[in-house]
């Protein structure tokens, strides 16, 4: 616990300040942690960043990363995103015969996959940062307050598995725990952030959702390690993990945010 803790705190005094400064700094952070990201989910399967597949990967990421402020970059060139996923498809898909099927349609589907998890996640990083700072704290608080009411709620009540063939240590009174600290501490909050001006019922509506999907972003990611057999991402932060395991739950509330319109 020691360790977590300190590791957090660092961790904290790293990501907050280049948050709240934005511009160049963050967009630069975002993309590294994408990157770091993307590292560690081709690694579960034993994929290698730096080979012809990973770099195709790694470099549809970047172009999926780019946020709408620089979409004339892709305009130019008289390509969409989509389109640009597309020829990469191909390009896995030659690569499985040039290598005669070392790399195989399965880790086409995996590689595919990793960009489309990561770079969507990512992306609505970027794009919530630049709808206002508030919608970023909120998305911080209601992931953080859901993962502190699920762990000590459910260390103190918990007797019912919530999915113990995924997470064995999760609970139901955990899950219930977590939404509901999560309530508090939006509606708590919304009282102070400006732009946070949903109608009461309807934040009550998105935050039970995004607390939700969050918990269910970290099940995700943790029956992708099982699947692998793998304990953590990455050890990049000593206590934590790599930095999908902090991220995974951030995956699914930020373009979750802007799907249920609340930006």
């Amino acid at each position: 616990m020691k360790q977590r803790i300190i590791t957090a705190v660092i961790a904290a005094a790293v990501f907050l300040p280049i948050v709240l400064y934005g511009g160049a700094p963050f967009l630069l952070m975002v993309y590294l942690l994408a990157t770091i990201s993307l590292y560690e989910l081709l690694k579960m399967r034993h994929l290698k960043l730096l080979s012809v597949p990973g770099i195709i990967s790694l470099i549809l990421l970047w172009i999926f990363l780019l946020p709408s402020d620089y979409q004339n970059l892709i305009e130019d060139l008289d390509y969409t995103k989509v389109e640009l996923a597309l020829i990469a498809v191909l390009l896995f898909l030659t690569y499985t015969v040039a290598t005669k099927n070392r790399f195989t349609f399965d880790d086409v589907a995996f590689s595919t996959m990793a960009i489309l998890y990561i770079g969507i996640g990512f992306y609505y990083f970027l794009e919530t940062r630049d709808a206002g700072i508030e919608f970023v704290f909120y998305s911080l608080l209601i992931v953080w307050a859901t993962d502190s009411g699920a762990y000590f709620i459910g260390r103190a009540m918990g007797k019912n598995k919530l999915w113990p063939e995924i997470s064995p240590n999760k609970t139901v009174e955990g899950f219930v725990g977590g939404i509901i600290c999560a309530l508090v501490v939006a509606i708590v909050f919304s009282i102070f952030a400006e732009k946070i001006d949903a109608p009461l019922l309807e934040l009550i509506i998105i935050t039970v959702l995004l607390s939700i999907f969050g918990q269910i972003g970290d099940l995700v990611e943790s029956a992708l390690k099982r699947h692998y057999n793998v304990k953590d991402s990455g050890s990049l932060l000593p206590g934590h993990g790599g930095i999908l395991d902090r991220f995974d739950s951030l995956l699914f509330v930020w373009p979750l945010i802007h799907f249920f319109q609340l930006i």
